[in-house]
C-alpha cells in the first residue's frame, strides 16, 4: 500500500489539473454563450451542426475539429454534452459531424425561427427532376471547399450513368451551367471521365469569387479537384484564387463558354432541350452550378434606379472623397463599408434594419466595432432606407426620419434565389427550418 502511494497522489493530481482544466473550458463556454444570446447572434447563417443530447457522450472529438478552433469558438462543451455557443461563427465545413464517434451531429440549414429556402436534391444531388443536378451555392453550399467536392462528387455520379447511356449524335452528356467553384470542379470532372461536356458561364471564372472586392480574403480548406489532385490552400486573397484556376485552365485544356446565359430547359426524350442565349443544345443531364446572388435583392424605394446605387462593391478606391451609404448586415455589407471607410476622405453610413449584426463572421463583425469606436462609420440599426435622392438619402430609424448627404449607395441585401426558373423547369423548392 505504502509503494503505491506516489502512483495514487500522481493518479489524483493529473485528475485535478484535467478538473480544473476541464472546468475552466465549461466556463469560457457558458460565457461565449451568454454573450452571443446579449448581442442577438443565435442564427446560423448557413449549414451548421445539430447536435442530439441522447447521443453526444461529451467526448469533445468534434470541439477539436473544429477549422476555426482555436479563434474562434463555434462548439463548447457544458454540463459534459457539446452545444452550439457561437451559432454565427460556423462556417458549415462539417469536420465536427466526420470526427463525431456517436453519430451524435447532424448538419442542418436554416432554425425555426430563420428558414433557409432551398431546391429540393438527393444524396446524389439529383433534383426531383431525374437528370437534373444542383451543386454548390445554389443547393446552399457557399464555402469554396464544400462546392468544389459537391461538383466533383456529381459529376462522378453523372459519369457512372453515362456508362449504361452514352450520348451519340449531337447530344452532350452533361451540360454544366455554371464555372464558379461547383461548376469548375465539375468541368474539370467531365473532362477527367471523357464525357462530352459543355460548361457555359454568364460571366467569368470564379462565379461568385469573381464579384468579390478587391483583395477580399478567402478561405479554403484543402479540397480536392479533379486532374489537378488536392490543392493546400488556406487563405489567400481573391486575385490569387482566381489566378490558380486560370492557370489550371489553360493547363488542363478544359472549356468553358464565356458570355452564355441559360434561357430555357425543355424535357426531351431521354434527356432535355437547352436554350441559351448563343444556342441550342441536347444533353442526357444537366448540372446547375448557380450562384444564389445572380438577381440581387433590391429595395424598392424611389430614386434606387439612379446610376450612383449599386448592388456589390469590386474597388473601394473608387469612392475615395465620397459620402456613402452601405445597406445591409451580411459579410459583404461590413467589408464594403469598412474598405470604403480606410479610403481618404470618406464618409461612410452602414444601414441594417436588426437589431445586431448576426449574419456577418466574427473576423468582420470585430472590424466593423473597431471602425465605428474609432468613428470611421456611422452605425445605423434598425434602419430603412426610405427615399434615395441626387445628393442625399433618407432613411427610418423607429419613426425617427433621418437625411445625410450622399454621393452613392451600396446595396448588399443579398441575391433573389431563382425560385420562379427553377419551378418553372419542375424543380421543387423546399424550406428549411433546422432540417438535414
Amino acid at each position: 500500500m505504502i509503494e503505491s502511494a506516489p502512483y495514487i497522489v500522481l493518479l489524483m493530481a493529473i485528475w485535478a489539473i484535467y478538473g480544473g482544466l476541464k472546468g475552466r473550458h465549461e466556463r469560457k463556454a457558458r460565457t461565449l454563450r451568454s454573450e452571443a444570446a446579449a448581442a442577438g447572434l443565435t442564427e446560423p447563417a448557413s449549414l451548421h451542426p445539430k447536435i442530439d443530447p441522447a447521443r453526444c457522450k461529451g467526448c469533445g472529438a468534434c470541439v477539436s475539429a473544429c477549422p476555426e478552433q482555436p479563434g474562434h469558438f463555434v462548439l463548447g462543451m457544458i454540463r459534459g454534452r457539446v452545444e452550439l455557443i457561437n451559432p454565427t461563427d460556423c462556417i458549415g465545413h462539417g469536420a465536427c459531424r466526420a470526427a463525431c464517434p456517436h453519430d451524435a451531429i447532424t448538419l442542418v440549414f436554416g432554425t425555426e425561427r430563420r428558414g433557409v429556402d432551398l431546391p429540393l436534391v438527393s444524396e446524389e444531388f439529383e433534383t426531383n427532376v431525374p437528370g437534373i443536378f444542383i451543386a454548390g451555392e445554389l443547393g446552399g453550399m457557399g464555402l469554396i471547399r464544400n462546392a468544389i467536392t459537391q461538383g466533383r462528387q456529381a459529376m462522378d455520379v453523372i459519369a457512372r450513368r453515362c456508362k449504361e447511356n452514352k450520348a451519340t449524335g449531337d447530344w452532350l452528356d452533361v451540360l454544366i451551367v455554371g464555372a464558379g467553384p461547383a461548376g469548375f470542379s465539375a468541368t474539370l470532372g467531365a473532362k477527367q471521365h471523357g464525357l462530352r461536356y459543355r460548361t457555359i458561364e454568364q460571366d467569368s471564372l470564379g462565379g461568385t469569387v469573381f464579384q468579390f472586392p478587391r483583395g477580399k480574403l478567402v478561405m479554403t480548406q484543402p479540397a480536392e479537384l479533379p486532374i489537378v489532385g488536392l490543392v493546400k490552400f488556406r487563405e489567400l486573397q481573391k486575385e490569387e484564387l482566381l489566378a490558380f484556376w486560370q492557370k489550371v485552365e489553360r493547363e488542363t485544356g478544359v472549356e468553358i463558354h464565356y458570355s452564355e446565359r441559360l434561357d430555357e430547359v425543355h424535357k426531351e426524350n431521354d434527356g432535355f432541350r437547352v436554350v441559351t442565349t448563343k444556342g441550342e443544345y441536347r444533353t442526357r443531364h444537366l448540372l446547375l452550378c448557380l450562384g444564389r446572388r445572380g438577381t440581387p435583392r433590391k429595395l424598392g424605394v424611389p430614386g434606387e434606379d439612379q446610376p450612383k446605387v449599386v448592388y456589390r462593391m469590386i474597388d473601394p478606391e473608387q469612392y475615395r472623397g465620397q459620402k456613402v451609404l452601405v445597406v445591409g448586415g451580411g459579410d459583404s455589407a461590413l467589408e464594403a463599408a469598412c474598405s470604403i471607410a480606410e479610403q481618404p476622405d470618406t464618409t461612410v453610413t452602414l444601414s441594417y434594419r436588426s437589431g445586431a449584426i448576426t449574419r456577418a463572421k466574427r473576423k468582420n463583425r470585430e472590424r466593423l466595432e473597431r471602425m465605428v469606436e474609432d468613428g470611421r462609420i456611422d452605425l445605423l440599426l434598425k434602419s430603412n432606407v426610405k427615399e434615395i435622392h441626387p445628393d442625399h438619402v433618407v432613411l427610418d430609424q423607429e419613426g425617427e426620419r433621418i437625411e445625410i448627404p450622399n454621393d452613392a449607395v451600396i446595396i448588399n441585401a443579398g441575391g433573389i434565389l431563382p425560385t420562379p426558373f427553377l419551378e418553372r423547369i419542375g424543380i421543387e423548392v423546399v424550406t428549411k427550418r433546422g432540417e438535414a
